[in-house]
């Protein structure tokens, strides 16, 4: 337990004009007397669920300095992340909320809205005692906003009429390829630029490496589906098209699903059951040569206690299929309707999203929120990942996945399950999306999107 400036017009239309006409003026009638923000709340404890991740172990390593600062103490609640989901739910839905500040995945955002569980920023942000006039909201990663932040727009989750913020994000990622420098240029190989590429790298860079040629996430459920998209989305195909019809058994699901068995019989021994930090392990123990996922992977390369391989990795672009594609996605912090101390934990999220915090978590092994991070020149020489990031940035679409509030009984359920036959080999990839189609289009149905 432990105890803007405005933005530019670029970025305006990127995030959606809803938002930014409440946050433009919020930060333009900021005052100093901000600067006393903290004293009424001196004292109090803010209640804050967290994951189980490398991001947030880093942030846990500055929670004493805001304590310090501020007076306001921090009791951490600490979830694995596959079971956070239902112990916030429970939280969350009492009178008062156990929790005064919640992380949650970005898929639970909508779902979170629907239930009437998470208050919405804009009064936070207008309020001049509570709204730090140096915070640059527009400072924050634009697409990183759209797609952890944003509920009630287009599709009910896109940047666009009717979105209103919920969330910061913290621990926000997109994907990027890692790979072992040291082992391929002994064996000769090139990183993949293509989807074609690096179908056809697995097979030869296991046989001549004796290593598992690309470490994925396998495990029924949202890991396996989670795996799946990475190649879905690049490869041009989408789950649901604009009517909300099913659009994942189409040939580039097929091959996206195809792929990830060939992925599975080259890479690492039990892949079919991975989580992400299953996967991980695998690639910082050196046990597989190639990486792509989270971005999670660059503050855990250098820092987690199990890494084999710093000084040995490169990063390169999420490769290219029919077109460039990344993952957008990762956690963002949200307060729970009914917490007590709603203000006071406002105050701790803008602390930690701050400009200060998000160079200090970084520097720590967190990943960066804010656009001044990855181009501040002494953190590139430290992070110069930090380079592939920023290009990777402007392929990560806000619908990378259909954030609707059932989109989890579908990721964690029929489709995380066809998912892991086409994986494991115990159905034909075509097979075993088809035949999911109907039970996906009962629950649409059920759920009134037809």
């Amino acid at each position: 337990m432990i105890s803007q400036s405005f933005l530019s017009t670029r970025r305006r239309r990127l995030i959606g004009s809803g938002a930014l006409a409440v946050f433009g003026s919020a930060f333009a009638r900021a005052s100093n007397a901000a600067d006393d923000r903290f004293a009424r709340f001196s004292g109090q404890t803010v209640s804050f669920c967290v994951p189980d991740h490398p991001h947030y172990d880093a942030m846990l390593r500055l929670l004493p300095q805001f304590t310090a600062e501020t007076g306001i103490k921090v009791n951490v609640a600490r979830e694995n992340i596959l079971r956070m989901k239902h112990v916030q739910l429970a939280g969350m839905a009492k009178p008062q909320s156990e929790f005064d500040l919640v992380t949650y995945i970005v898929t639970w955002k909508s779902e979170f809205v629907k239930k009437n569980l998470l208050l919405p920023l804009e009064s936070f942000f207008k309020d001049k005692q509570l709204a730090d006039p140096d915070y640059a909201f527009g400072d924050l990663v634009p697409r990183y906003v759209q797609n952890i932040g944003l509920v009630g727009g287009p599709k009910g989750y896109l940047p666009g009429p009717g979105a209103r913020l919920y969330g910061l994000p913290y621990g926000a990622e997109t994907s990027v390829l890692a790979y072992r420098r040291d082992v391929f240029e002994k064996h000769g190989f090139a990183p993949p630029r293509t989807y074609a590429e690096l179908s056809a790298l697995l097979a030869p860079l296991r046989e001549r490496t004796g290593m598992a040629a690309l470490t994925s996430r396998g495990q029924s459920g949202h890991n396996c589906v989670h795996a799946w998209l990475l190649h879905l989305n690049a490869l041009g195909g989408q789950v649901f098209d604009e009517r909300w019809m099913p659009l994942f058994h189409k040939a580039p699901g097929v091959q996206a699903l195809q792929l990830l068995k060939h992925i599975a019989d080259t890479g690492p021994k039990g892949m079919a059951n991975f989580s992400y930090n299953d996967m991980l392990s695998s690639f910082l123990q050196g046990e597989s040569a190639m990486y792509l996922d989270s971005t999670a992977v660059f503050g855990a390369v250098r820092n987690s206690p199990v890494s084999k391989i710093e000084g040995k990795v490169s990063y390169v672009l999420h490769p290219k299929g029919v077109q460039y594609a990344s993952q957008s996605g990762g956690l963002g912090l949200a307060i729970p309707r009914t917490s007590a101390r709603a203000e006071a934990s406002f105050l701790l999220m803008q602390w930690l999203t701050s400009k200060a915090q998000d160079k200090a978590v970084v520097r720590l092994g967190g990943g960066p929120t804010r656009v001044s991070t990855m181009e501040d020149v002494s953190l590139v020489r430290m992070f110069p990942e930090f380079v592939t990031l920023k290009e990777q940035l402007r392929y990560a679409s806000p619908d990378w996945r259909p954030i609707i509030p059932e989109w989890d009984e579908i990721n964690t359920g029929p489709l995380g399950a066809a998912v892991h036959q086409g994986l494991t080999g115990a159905k034909p990839a075509i097979l075993a999306l088809g035949d999911i189609v109907r039970r996906v289009n009962e629950i649409m149905t059920a759920a009134g999107y037809r």
